[in-house]
């Protein structure tokens, strides 16, 4: 008798008014959702709490409205029109402090939807290539439904789970998402790339955010020698760069010769290489994010991207005014981590200006945004016109010093705004 059964059947585990972890990035189980929506007009306010999802999803259908709440932990594409009509709304939160919210019973979890390989022969399934809060939230729920898929990578690490801890499986042979940045780099992407490379020492601990930028920098990185990787997700620019033997792994203090990370998105060429890799290990946030454990490494270099930064150095990287477009994930964990570790250079990379012209620096962030990295943990401003160093600068030092990396269409509305904060009289070590 096969262990399987239906999605359909698999979902009847959900009652009206429970909570339901979804599984996210690539391990999005799509198959589990769509079984989920048809029990739409059967289903009352249930709530479902993810990171962030991927894929066409028909369960963010407005017309579930009184069926399904997202309560995210950060907006990702599919749901963000659900978060703006009412349909959800959004908790932030530092990535590395989410499995507190179900270990502490703050979001106690009835149900939990993952997407896993298939068992071993010791029957233990892999949650492949997303653990980040997966694991915590599987040991907390009082349900499992997994999808169990032979085109789910077994990575090594946390993420591994017995299939006795199952209340329900399917049987699944959907393709991963896949995600490529590198196909779609613009000429200020590859030149940001070029000048965040630069700062990039030998024996550096990288962490990359997501997007275009960090792929941008990691192809400006093959002359780098014996790079390491400890950061809260990656895409395929880290998998060139240990074909080219750049990343090594080799001077990292926690767990060396290990890439470190709690998830991935990319391309099946990706999941293919970590398929039963040694050289990854998928570890939960509330560790890989610990900035603790951030840094022990050395030169650990922190790249992240933000929305806007105005010129005392706030970063706005999750909202744009109050419209919420994506949530805080790890940033500040790393940006933090990487200022602490000995040598490190905390980064905030982004084109000086949107495709419609409007400048990304100003001189105020817009009403009701939000500001994931203060100012006072801003170090490093990179734009494809150069770098900006904060550190150590007072605010009209550094409002001058961001000028100088905005775009020149702008810069002279910004100095204007900047004497009218400020004063013209610039401090003689400006």
């Amino acid at each position: 008798m096969s262990p399987f059964i239906s999605p359909e059947e698999a979902v009847r585990l959900i009652q009206s008014g429970d909570r339901v972890f979804v599984h996210g990035s690539a391990a999005t189980p799509k198959m589990l959702l769509d079984a989920l929506a048809k029990r739409a007009d059967e289903l009352r306010g249930v709530e479902l709490v993810a990171i962030s999802v991927l894929g066409d999803l028909e369960i963010t259908n407005g017309r579930y409205r009184d069926s399904f709440y997202f309560n995210s932990l950060f907006v990702s594409a599919p749901i963000r029109e659900a978060i703006h009509d009412g349909r959800g709304d959004y908790i932030p939160i530092f990535l590395s402090e989410i499995s507190r919210l179900f270990e502490k019973k703050i979001l106690p979890l009835d149900v939990s939807l993952l997407h896993v390989s298939p068992p071993d022969k010791h029957g233990f399934c892999s949650l492949g290539t997303s653990v980040d809060v997966v694991r915590s939230a599987a040991k907390y729920s009082k349900k499992l439904i997994a999808q169990i898929n032979p085109n789910m990578p077994r990575t090594h690490g946390d993420g591994f789970i017995h299939v006795s801890r199952f209340d329900a499986m399917v049987e699944c042979t959907d393709q991963l998402p896949q995600v490529s940045y590198t196909s779609q780099l613009t000429a200020e992407d590859i030149t940001i790339g070029k000048h965040v490379a630069s700062l990039v020492e030998d024996r550096s601990t990288l962490q990359m955010g997501i997007g275009s930028i960090p792929d941008a920098a990691l192809l400006a990185m093959g002359h780098c020698k014996d790079l390491g990787i400890h950061t809260e997700m990656f895409s395929d620019g880290v998998m060139e760069l240990i074909k080219q033997g750049v990343i090594t792994n080799a001077y990292k203090k926690k767990h060396p010769g290990k890439v470190v990370s709690g998830f991935t998105i990319g391309s099946k060429k990706l999941y293919d290489f970590l398929d039963d890799n040694p050289q990854f290990a998928f570890l939960e946030a509330s560790y890989v994010n610990d900035t603790r454990v951030i840094r022990a490494n050395p030169k650990v270099v922190a790249i992240n991207s933000a929305i806007e930064v105005d010129i005392t150095g706030q970063v706005c990287a999750d909202s744009i005014g109050t419209y919420q477009y994506s949530g805080v994930g790890g940033q500040m964990d790393f940006i933090r981590g990487a200022a602490l570790s000995d040598g490190g250079k905390p980064i905030i990379a982004l084109i000086s200006a949107t495709k419609k012209g409007v400048s990304k620096i100003v001189p105020e962030v817009k009403s009701g945004a939000g500001i994931v990295t203060t100012r006072a943990h801003m170090h490093y401003l990179v734009t494809e016109f150069g770098t900006a160093y904060l550190y150590g600068k007072n605010l009209r030092q550094r409002a001058y010093e961001i000028l100088k990396v905005a775009h020149p269409d702008h810069q002279d509305n910004l100095e204007k705004e900047i004497i009218k904060r400020f004063g013209s009289r610039i401090h003689p070590v400006a």
